[in-house]
């Protein structure tokens, strides 16, 4: 029988994840049916699954610039757009079958639950997944270092960090033929070598905390099976590595 390696782990979405391709705006109906079969996919290996999830598919700091906006109106605007997505892949996640709660870091009662921790790892513990929404609820703080922050507060044994490409790399490998993929490496690496994966705060947590985080691409089919499996995919981060 297939069985996970792990017991609860944290995956980390992009908001564009949700779109009809990376860079996308708006949320594609395609897109998102097939993230919900990949998730049913590892629910059904008996996996706990929380899901932290971007907004860059409706709102992104770039545009808040543009228009000359504060850089705290700007995060809070991002922070309702993870809502938006929340909410619509709670909807996916249901109609496969898998009950879902969307908990937000900035309270809207009638939208969907406060975060609190100790109801998060019980509705886990129920088998349902957690979609965690808003970021921290404070700006100036990624949703990578929400993924980070909420992996560690639930006792998670790994992030997915679920991306457009198959690992790290030495550079973009969509615009530089020469960048080399990194099969594993350390968090003291990816800081010191200023690789692009998630922001050096998100990083630092991980590091002090010894959670190990493994980056893949989403897109492939059976992706987060295989790797709940253990499946030697994309490129493992860890602190002794």
């Amino acid at each position: 029988m297939n069985k996970s390696v792990y017991k609860r782990v944290l995956l980390k979405l992009s908001g564009e994840s949700l779109a009809e391709q990376d860079g996308g705006f708006g949320i594609d109906v395609g897109a998102i049916k097939n993230l919900a079969n990949e998730v049913l996919d590892g629910k059904n290996l008996g996996v706990e699954i929380a899901i932290v999830i971007g907004g860059g598919n409706i709102f992104r700091g770039a545009t808040a610039s543009k228009l000359g906006m504060e850089r705290v109106t700007g995060d809070y605007m991002g922070m309702l757009s993870t809502i938006i997505n929340g909410l619509a892949l709670q909807h996916a996640l249901e109609d496969v079958g898998i009950q879902t709660r969307v908990q937000t870091a900035m309270e809207i009662p009638q939208v969907a639950e406060p975060y609190i921790r100790r109801r998060a790892i019980r509705h886990l513990e129920k088998g349902r997944v957690v979609i965690f929404a808003a970021g921290t609820g404070n700006p100036y703080f990624t949703t990578d270092t929400a993924a980070s922050l909420r992996a560690i507060e639930i006792g998670a044994d790994v992030i997915f960090k679920a991306t457009k490409v198959d690992g790290i790399y030495s550079a973009d490998p969509m615009i530089d033929d020469s960048a080399v993929k990194f099969n594993q490496l350390n968090y003291l690496e990816i800081l010191k070598q200023g690789l692009k994966v998630m922001d050096s705060t998100s990083v630092s947590l991980c590091m002090d905390n010894k959670l190990p985080m493994i980056i893949f691409n989403v897109r492939e089919k059976n992706s987060i099976k295989r790797v709940l499996m253990g499946e030697a995919i994309g490129t493992k981060v860890g602190v002794d590595l």
